[in-house]
């Protein structure tokens, strides 16, 4: 029944070299991958915006400053729109609302880890560039 002459094919080799080789470097990628992820910082310049107002309709500028400064100052999340993107803002794994509510609908610049997922950008660690 086992013919101890079936040698593997070098199809079954080139396979299984390939499989091992996958599973030795994934993880070091995702390592390094994570790694840049970390060290990325952008400073972004642009208008600080209540995110509630600006998603559902579009709400900026001089017009909006107010609404935007009472609801930030009540809590609601604060983003920066700049260049056709805007960012979720937040301080070091807190709200940043205390020190950004009188900059709503005022042009600043921030800087910070950027990060993304599943379509949502955000402005992490974030802080006031001072000029």
């Amino acid at each position: 029944m086992f013919n101890s002459t079936n040698k593997p094919t070098v199809l079954k080799v080139a396979v299984a070299a390939s499989f091992i080789t996958a599973l030795a470097f994934s993880p070091m990628a995702l390592a390094e991958e994570h790694g840049k992820d970390a060290d990325a910082t952008k400073t972004v310049t642009g208008e600080i915006v209540d995110m509630m107002c600006f998603v559902d309709h579009n709400a900026t500028g001089d017009k909006h400053a107010a609404c935007a400064a009472k609801c930030i100052k009540g809590g609601g999340p604060v983003g920066i729109s700049s260049e056709g993107k805007t960012y979720l803002v937040v301080g070091e794994h807190k709200p940043m609302n205390d020190q950004l509510a009188e900059y709503a609908g005022k042009t600043i610049t921030l800087k910070g880890k950027v990060t993304e997922r599943e379509g949502v950008l955000m402005l992490a660690n974030a802080e006031i560039v001072k000029k």
